[in-house]
C-alpha cells in the first residue's frame, strides 16, 4: 500500500512540477495545476490515513467474549416425527426444501418442456446456464417457407400442492421486453417424478417489479388458470 501511494504521489509531484515549469514560461495552465495539486492532496491524504488505521490496528488487544444470547435450532423434520405426522405429509412438507430434491424438480420440468416442443417438432436449446431469463429456446419449423419467431420459455418446476412460485425481477422484466416470444412454462411435479404438464402462459406478469425488488411470489392457482395445455 505504502509502495503503490508513494509511487503514485511520486508520479503527480513530478506532473506538477512540469505544468509549474510551463506556466512560468507563460502557458496558461492553472486549471490542469490546480487540478494536480488536488491529485496530490488527495493521494497524501489517503496515505496518512492508511497509516493512522494500519498503526491503531496494531494496538487492537482480544478481551474476554460476553455470552450476549444463544439460541437453540431443531430441524423440522425432527418435530414432524415427535408430533407424530405421517411420514408424506412430512415430505410434502420439505419436498421443496431440500436443495437436492429443488435441483431433480426443475431438471424434470426442463425435461418435461424439452420432450412437448420437441414432438412439435421443434428444435430446443437450453440456455440457463447463460441468465439470459429464460430457461429454452424453441424454434419452431418453418412454415411456409419462413422461419417463425423463437420462443423464449422460462421453466418453472413446482411440487404439487405448493401455492406460489417465485419468478426473479430479471425474468419479469424479459418477459415484458420479448413480448410474444416469451413464455412461462409451469410443470407440476409429483413425489414419484410423475410430471403434469408443462402448462404455457402468454404474457404471464402484469407490472414490472418496483425499484428494489428481488424476486416476486406468484399465486400459482391463478397463473395455472390462465395457462394453455398447449402451445401452436
Amino acid at each position: 500500500m505504502h509502495e503503490r501511494l508513494s509511487k503514485e504521489i511520486a508520479f503527480w509531484q513530478d506532473r506538477w512540477l512540469k505544468l509549474k515549469e510551463d506556466g512560468d514560461a507563460g502557458k496558461d495552465v492553472r486549471l490542469n495545476l490546480e487540478n494536480v495539486r488536488r491529485t496530490l492532496a488527495d493521494l497524501e491524504g489517503r496515505l496518512e490515513n492508511r497509516k493512522r488505521e494500519l498503526q491503531a490496528m496494531r494496538q487492537v488487544v482480544n478481551g474476554t467474549p460476553i455470552v450476549l444470547g444463544a439460541a437453540l435450532i431443531v430441524p423440522t423434520g425432527w418435530l414432524k416425527q415427535q408430533r407424530g405426522e405421517a411420514p408424506a405429509a412430512a415430505m410434502a412438507a420439505t419436498f421443496a426444501a431440500d436443495a437436492v430434491v429443488r435441483a431433480r424438480i426443475e431438471r424434470l420440468a426442463m425435461d418435461a418442456v424439452r420432450q412437448t416442443e420437441e414432438a412439435k417438432g421443434c428444435t430446443v436449446v437450453d440456455v440457463s446456464a447463460a441468465k439470459c431469463g429464460w430457461d429454452l429456446t424453441s424454434y419452431l419449423p418453418a412454415r411456409d417457407g419462413q422461419q417463425p419467431e423463437p420462443r423464449h420459455i422460462e421453466v418453472k418446476g413446482r411440487v404439487k400442492r405448493a401455492s406460489t412460485v417465485t419468478v426473479s425481477r430479471n425474468e419479469i422484466l424479459y418477459a415484458f421486453n420479448q413480448g410474444d416470444k416469451f413464455v412461462l412454462a409451469i410443470v407440476l411435479v409429483d413425489t414419484d417424478d410423475r410430471t403434469d404438464g408443462p402448462y404455457y402462459i402468454r404474457h404471464p406478469f402484469e407490472q414490472e417489479p418496483g425499484w428494489g425488488v428481488a424476486s416476486i411470489n406468484y399465486d400459482l392457482g391463478s397463473l395455472l388458470a390462465r395457462a394453455e395445455d398447449r402451445l401452436p
